[in-house]
């Protein structure tokens, strides 16, 4: 039997998206003229389907199924991707300075979220064959050879910055993938000093992924300007005077603030669904990237507790089908998409509130979109068939 508790509580998380999305769109309900449930009736649309989905999917053999899935999403979404620069704008048009939509019409896709559950799976199968081992028993590997071992991925990883990054404008989804890739390293066996070396050189690929687009330096400046004095006031002056930059010449990181202004005002119960005021046209994305927000305004402190919980659960469920099975690629495969789904939901929270700067990359399963949702819930679905063989 599959991980019904698992199953629910993404069930949950879903419709509680959905309901939101009758609420948060409002502005952007009435700046383009569409009906006051349009975004309510698609986004529902979109559960219904996940959830049906999720439930097709649990209902397979994973030893025949979860592979032909997982390489499928693997090679499809990744060639998808190589194309896009060249489909006409018709196809891929550029939104906010970006092509990472392909439209059909009045739906869009968005290929790197499938892409993403098949790389998961892409190193889960891999990395059994090339580095993991049980932590009793085998040899362990020497540095030089860990490092010959996982070269391939870092090169993988290197045309996935180019294609997602570079052709679609989308740090965040790098970032996502690249703790995602290194966390499931870690898990494959490699050593700490190993581990370590993949965290330096995220790190440094992130610092130049900063340096290689002016609207990226422009966050790091926004989010620096406004924390640097609680940080800066803990290092010596010589240093602090080095690292401090003039906060008057920097723009102040607008949607964070009113971010803020959201969380403040929802207080501790919130101002009611529906009674929230920084959707009314100060926050422009308080259904998708700042979903957040808009629901900390609505619900208060208690409802972010609440979706926060739910989260959780799902990665502890999603962590214990890894821990009970045998099957080291489903092992690995439960890692990655737990890891996956909590390092894009703190993303997104600490990004909300200040605490890093902003990516740009949704709330899982509470922000509005269908491409996003589905592709969660193809992963989701995929960790309930592993689950059948799990000793959960």
């Amino acid at each position: 039997m599959s991980d019904r508790y698992l199953f629910f509580y993404v069930s949950a998380l879903a419709f509680a998206g959905a309901l939101f999305s009758l609420s948060l769109p409002l502005y952007l309900t009435q700046r383009i003229g569409a009906p006051h449930y349009y975004f309510f009736i698609r986004q529902t649309t979109y559960v219904c389907f996940s959830i049906f989905l999720m439930w097709g999917l649990a209902r397979l053999d994973p030893d025949k199924w979860v592979a032909k899935i997982g390489f499928g999403l693997f090679f499809f979404f990744f060639a998808l991707m190589f194309f896009m620069p060249f489909m006409p704008e018709t196809i891929v048009p550029t939104i906010n300075g970006a092509r990472r939509w392909i439209r059909f019409g009045s739906l869009s896709v968005t290929p790197v979220e499938f892409f993403k559950v098949g790389f998961v799976f892409f190193l889960a199968w891999s990395l059994t064959r090339k580095l993991y081992r049980p932590k009793t028993g085998k040899e362990q590997f020497t540095f030089a050879r860990e490092l010959g071992a996982i070269a391939p991925y870092a090169a993988i990883f290197f045309v996935a910055i180019i294609l997602i990054a570079v052709m679609q404008n989308d740090a965040g989804q790098v970032i996502v993938l690249g703790c995602t890739m290194s966390l499931m390293i870690f898990f494959a066996g490699s050593s700490v000093k190993v581990f370590t070396s993949l965290i330096l050189f995220s790190l440094f690929m992130g610092f130049a992924l900063i340096l290689q687009a002016r609207h990226r330096i422009d966050r790091a400046l926004q989010w620096w300007s406004g924390v640097q004095d609680s940080i800066l006031s803990l290092l010596p002056d010589f240093i602090a005077d080095a690292l401090r930059v003039d906060a008057s010449v920097v723009s102040p990181a607008y949607q964070v603030t009113q971010a803020a202004h959201a969380i403040h005002h929802g207080g501790l119960m919130g101002a009611g669904l529906g009674g929230g005021v920084v959707k009314l046209g100060f926050l422009s994305d308080a259904h998708n990237d700042f979903a957040l927000a808009g629901i900390a305004e609505e619900t208060g402190l208690f409802g972010i507790i609440l979706v926060s919980l739910l989260i959780l659960l799902v990665i502890y469920r999603i962590f214990k089908i890894a821990n009970r099975s045998d099957n080291p690629v489903f092992y690995l495969f439960s890692i990655g998409i737990g890891v996956m789904i909590a390092s894009q939901f703190l993303m997104n929270a600490l990004g909300a509130t200040g605490l890093i700067p902003i990516k740009g990359i949704s709330a899982p399963f509470l922000s509005y979109g269908g491409a996003s949702l589905v592709a969660f819930s193809v992963a989701i679905g995929l960790a309930l068939m592993i689950s059948k063989k799990a000793r959960i």
